[in-house]
C-alpha cells in the first residue's frame, strides 16, 4: 500500500486466544537497560490507529511492552517446526519473538504485531533472544523497500534501542542492540501445520485450517477443482496463489531473501524475516544472499521452485484430514500461476497497462535478455526503460517496450537521473553511520526516497484475496 493512508480507529480483536492454549506459550517480554525510540512507522501505525500516541506511550508499549488495552493480557510465543534447507527440525519457534497484539485495520483485516529480539522464550534454545540494532537497521530498509516495489511483506513498524552490548559470531562485536516490533497480517506459516502433522493432532490441524480460513480468506478454487469444498484444499489453493505471486514480487524485484524455510513461510502469502537478504547488482539467476547457502538452493532464480517446495510441504502435513488428489490438483496450479504474476508484475513495474499475455511474456524474456546484455543493476535498468533513457544495446527491448500502453508518468521520480536501489553498500554506509557516529539522518532519508519511489509506482497488480 503506498502514501498515506486514511487514519482508522483503534479495533482491538484477538482471535489467536481461541487457539493459543496448544500453538502458543505465554511470556514475558525481556526489561532493557535503555529504551530509546529510533523509528516508529507513523504511516503504518495510521492503518490500526495508534499513530496518535506519544513517544513515551509508544516505548511503553514497544519497549517495555505493556499491554495495549483491551488486548492480549500477554505475550504469545508461537509454537511451531519448519524444513531449514530441506532438513526437518522439530526444535524450533519463536525464540526471540512474540505475538504481542492483534487489531482490525481501516479495510477490516486482522493484523498483528508481532516482536523480534524482545528475549527469551521456552524455544530459545542456546540463543539469547536478542537482535543487533545492524539487525533491526536491515530489517526496516528490506521491508521499506520490499514495499515500495509491490511486494507483499511485513513492515518495519518500531525500532528502540536497549542499550545493551550483544556478542555475535558473523559481526563485529560487541555490538549496539535493539527490539523491533513488525506489523503483519499474520504469524501462521506453513511449519504451524507441519508441527501439528508431526505430532498428529489431527483435530488442531482442522481447527488451524478454520483460523487460516477465516482470518486469511480469499476466493474460492477454480469451479473445475477436485475436492474445492474442503476445507484443506481451499487453504492449499490460497497459500499455492499466494506464494506463486510471492514468488513473482521477489523475482521483479530483484530481490534474494537468503533463507526460504517452512518457518518463514507465512501462509497469509506474507513476506517476513529478513536476515541475509539482498538485492542484486546484476541480473544473475546463481546470485545468494547468505553466505551458508553453499548449494544455492535459495539463489535468486531458484526462489520460484522453492516457494512451490514449501506449498507441497503445507499439503503433506495437510495429508492427514484430506486425500492426496486434490492437494496435488492445487500443487499442480502453482507453475501457471508464477508465470501469469511475472508477467503482470514486470508489466506494471514498466508502467505498461493492458498488456495481452504475448506481450506480457515478450516483456519479460526480452527484459532479462537486455539486463544480462548491459549489465546494468536491475533498478537503474527498469528506470531507465520506462523513462525511455535505455542504452543501445537494449535497443530490441526498447522496441517492445515502446509498442505498448503506458501511463502517464507524471510523478517528479520520474525526471530523475538515479533510479532508487538498495544495494549492499548503501546499506553498510547506512550502518556504518548509525555505528561510527550516532547519525541516523542517512537511514530516515533513504526510508522517505524509497516512498517516494513507492508513490511513484503506485500500487502493484496482487492476485485477489490479497489488499490492493
Amino acid at each position: 500500500m503506498q502514501g498515506d493512508p486514511q487514519t482508522a480507529r483503534y479495533r482491538p480483536e484477538t482471535p489467536i486466544l481461541s487457539i493459543a492454549s496448544w500453538i502458543a506459550d505465554p511470556v514475558e517480554a525481556a526489561r532493557f537497560p535503555a529504551h530509546t525510540l529510533r523509528f516508529r512507522n507513523d504511516r503504518a501505525a495510521r492503518e490500526v490507529g495508534l499513530a496518535d500516541m506519544s513517544d513515551a506511550d509508544w516505548i511503553a508499549h514497544f519497549g517495555r511492552f505493556g499491554s495495549l488495552a483491551d488486548n492480549l493480557p500477554a505475550p504469545l510465543a508461537l509454537r511451531y517446526h519448519g524444513h531449514q534447507f530441506r532438513n526437518y527440525n522439530p526444535d524450533i519457534g519463536d525464540g526471540r519473538g512474540f505475538l504481542f497484539a492483534q487489531m482490525r485495520d481501516g479495510g477490516g483485516r486482522l493484523m498483528d504485531l508481532g516482536t523480534k529480539g524482545s528475549g527469551q522464550t521456552p524455544h530459545s534454545r542456546f540463543g539469547d533472544g536478542k537482535l543487533t540494532c545492524k539487525g533491526a537497521v536491515r530489517e526496516i530498509l528490506a521491508t521499506e523497500m520490499l514495499e515500495a516495489l509491490g511486494v507483499h511483506t511485513s513492515r518495519t513498524f518500531s525500532v528502540i534501542e536497549t542499550g545493551e552490548s550483544l556478542e555475535r559470531g558473523d559481526e563485529p562485536s560487541p555490538t549496539r542492540s535493539a527490539v523491533m516490533v513488525r506489523l503483519s497480517h499474520g504469524h501462521i506459516r506453513i511449519g504451524s501445520f507441519q508441527r501439528l502433522a508431526f505430532l498428529r493432532e489431527e483435530d488442531h490441524l482442522r481447527a488451524l485450517t478454520h483460523y487460516a480460513l477465516t482470518h486469511y480468506p480469499g476466493p474460492p478454487p477454480p469451479e473445475d477443482a477436485p475436492g474445492r469444498d474442503d476445507p484443506a484444499v481451499r487453504l492449499v489453493h490460497l497459500v499455492v496463489e499466494r506464494l506463486a505471486d510471492q514468488a513473482a514480487s521477489y523475482a521483479v524485484a530483484g530481490f534474494v531473501h537468503g533463507v526460504l524455510n517452512t518457518d518463514n513461510m507465512n501462509v497469509s502469502g506474507e513476506s517476513f524475516d529478513y536476515g541475509p537478504w539482498r538485492f542484486l547488482p546484476q541480473w544473475d539467476a546463481a546470485f545468494t544472499a547468505a553466505y551458508f547457502d553453499r548449494e544455492g538452493l535459495y539463489a535468486f532464480g531458484r526462489q520460484g521452485d522453492a516457494l512451490h517446495w514449501n506449498c507441497a510441504q503445507l499439503a503433506i502435513a495437510l495429508r492427514p484430514i484430506c486425500e492426496a488428489e486434490p492437494l496435488i490438483a492445487a500443487l499442480d496450479r502453482y507453475a501457471a500461476l508464477f508465470t501469469a504474476a511475472v508477467r503482470r508484475r514486470f508489466a506494471w513495474r514498466l508502467g505498461v497497462r493492458n498488456c495481452d499475455d504475448d506481450t506480457a511474456a515478450a516483456l519479460v524474456s526480452e527484459g532479462e535478455k537486455a539486463m544480462r546484455a548491459t549489465g546494468m543493476q536491475p533498478d537503474a535498468f527498469f528506470h531507465a526503460a520506462r523513462t525511455d533513457r535505455l542504452p543501445p544495446d537494449a535497443a530490441d527491448f526498447a522496441a517492445v517496450v515502446s509498442g505498448t500502453d503506458r501511463v502517464a508518468d507524471t510523478h517528479p521520480y520520474w525526471s530523475e537521473e538515479t533510479a532508487q536501489s538498495m544495494l549492499i553498500e548503501e546499506v553498510e554506509a547506512i550502518w556504518a553511520a548509525i555505528d561510527r557516529d550516532d547519525d541516523w539522518t542517512p537511514l530516515h532519508a533513504k526510508v522517505e526516497a524509497v516512498r517516494r519511489m513507492g508513490d511513484a509506482h503506485g500500487d502493484a497488480p496482487r492476485p485477489a484475496g490479497q489488499p490492493q
